[in-house]
C-alpha cells in the first residue's frame, strides 16, 4: 500500500512541475518574436513585417506557422530589393 501512495504523490508532483514549466513557454516564443520584430519589419517591409511578427507572437498560431515554415519556407515573402537607377552616383 505504501508504494502505490508514493507513486501517486510522485505523479502528482511531477504533473504540477510539468505544468509550471510548460506554461511560460508561449511567453518565451512571444518575447523572441517581439525581440526580432525590427529585423523582420526591415526585411519584409512594414505591412508584411507586422503581419509576420503578429502571427509569430500569437502563441498557438506562431507555433503552427513555424512548423509549416520548416517544410515550406517563409509564408510571407520578403520585400523585393530595388536596384539603384542610373541617376545614383557611384562614389
Amino acid at each position: 500500500m505504501g508504494a502505490s501512495v508514493t507513486r501517486r504523490v510522485v505523479r502528482a508532483v511531477g504533473w504540477r512541475l510539468a505544468k509550471r514549466l510548460i506554461r511560460p513557454i508561449p511567453l518565451v516564443g512571444t518575447a523572441v518574436a517581439l525581440g526580432l520584430a525590427g529585423h523582420e519589419i526591415k526585411k519584409k517591409g512594414l505591412l508584411r513585417g507586422l503581419v509576420h511578427v503578429g502571427l509569430d507572437a500569437t502563441p498557438v498560431v506562431g507555433t503552427i506557422k513555424g512548423v509549416i515554415e520548416i517544410f515550406s519556407g517563409d509564408l510571407i515573402r520578403d520585400k523585393e530589393h530595388r536596384s539603384r537607377g542610373m541617376g545614383a552616383s557611384a562614389s
